[in-house]
């Protein structure tokens, strides 16, 4: 998942979570679902690209996606889960994300590429500072920084830059992709009690710790919104 995540500090926590706690299981089928379909999902919207500079960029993206779900197919072998059935739990809540994000610009394609893997990461990287360092190094391996999706920003700035329209039509996309992007992350929680175990094993601050991550998500999201300047 090529992603804008700031670097996470593995030794910022000791984990009291077991290595062998189910949801870690569940974590993992999350996120290679949530590859996978971010695969099909640029390699779609590749198509929108004005240009072949963009096509591959976007292209490039996707490759990356399916190397980073291959890691997590072996990670789960390691563990002798079998990755097709563990990931169907997941399937239908982050296609909704993806339909009800269905970008219709190319240009909407960028700002979700850009801001829609990062608030995922930022959810998973949260999890993957209180997870035990064997499990936490494949999150990690998974959520690195490509370099990828740094395209995008130059793209998007120099198209608003004559445009205060499409600077605006952006900014209200980019708050649709935050809301939908909490929306399914609340749904995933409520569907699946041994990842919310997990999360709530190392939280310390119980639901209220969950209540502070969101905040936390939306001034992430403020930053980037900046980077890309439609703050």
């Amino acid at each position: 998942m090529s992603s804008t995540q700031p670097a996470a500090d593995p030794s910022s926590s000791e984990s009291t979570i077991s290595a062998d706690h189910p949801g870690v299981d569940e974590l993992f089928a999350l996120l290679a679902y949530g590859e996978v379909a971010a695969f099909y999902r640029l390699t779609e919207e590749a198509k929108m690209a004005p240009n072949l500079a963009g096509r591959i960029n976007m292209a490039s993206m996707a490759a990356a996606e399916m190397q980073h779900y291959e890691m997590l197919r072996d990670a789960l072998a390691r563990r002798g889960v079998d990755i097709v059935p563990a990931m169907s739990g997941y399937a239908a809540t982050l296609e909704d994300y993806h339909r009800l994000t269905t970008p219709s610009t190319w240009l909407e394609a960028l700002v979700k590429a850009f801001v829609g893997d990062a608030m995922a990461a930022d959810f998973y990287m949260e999890i993957a500072d209180i997870l035990p360092d064997d499990v936490a190094g494949v999150v990690r391996a998974v959520l690195s920084e490509t370099g990828h999706s740094q395209f995008v920003v130059a793209e998007v700035r120099a198209a608003i830059a004559d445009s205060e329209r499409q600077r605006s039509r952006l900014a209200l996309w980019s708050r649709r992709l935050l809301g939908e992007a909490i929306t399914q992350a609340q749904y995933v929680l409520a569907d699946h009690d041994e990842l919310v175990d997990l999360v709530m094993s190392g939280a310390g601050g119980g639901l209220g710790h969950m209540t502070e991550f969101f905040d936390r998500l939306q001034r992430t999201h403020a930053e980037r919104m900046q980077q890309l300047g439609l703050a």
